[in-house]
């Protein structure tokens, strides 16, 4: 009996294996590209900005803030370091956007954020995380060039 036991085991952890094959679209080349695991997915670290300490109302030095915050969006975005940003809508936890970083750790994306004036002035203040997402994020800025009308 328990033999049977052990053989009935043995069938099911090899129908799971053979239930786990290759996808007959995988490109590795692609996903080498894009640094991705077995299951197509990748470290990322995500940026939580929310309402920092700087709470000035003089518009003009907050335009130069918010002005100095979408150049660097930019410019980590064209660096391929930035692959999600965007704002969140009012919430009682006065979170504001998030990014999603394309490095490996929280220390790496700590350098990056603090490149942002607006950062760096205390009007936003940043939480940071480990995120494991889709290895395909990067390559979706390239679709979205082709379908914005303005740039902001």
């Amino acid at each position: 009996m328990k033999n049977l036991f052990a053989l009935a085991v043995l069938c099911c952890f090899s129908f799971a294996a053979n239930a786990q094959a290759q996808s007959p679209s995988y490109d590795k080349a692609l996903a080498d590209s894009l640094g991705a695991d077995a299951y197509g997915m990748k470290s990322y670290v995500l940026a939580i900005l929310k309402t920092g300490s700087n709470t000035t109302t003089d518009k003009q030095k907050l335009n130069e803030y918010f002005r100095g915050h979408m150049e660097n969006i930019g410019k980590l975005a064209k660096e391929g370091k930035l692959i999600v940003a965007g704002p969140l809508g009012k919430n009682e936890k006065n979170y504001r956007g998030i990014f999603i970083l394309d490095v490996k750790t929280v220390e790496e994306a700590q350098k990056l954020v603090e490149t942002d004036p607006a950062v760096r002035a205390k009007v936003f203040e940043v939480e940071l995380y480990p995120w494991y997402g889709s290895a395909a994020l990067p390559v979706y800025l390239e679709t979205h060039s082709k379908i914005e009308q303005q740039k902001p």
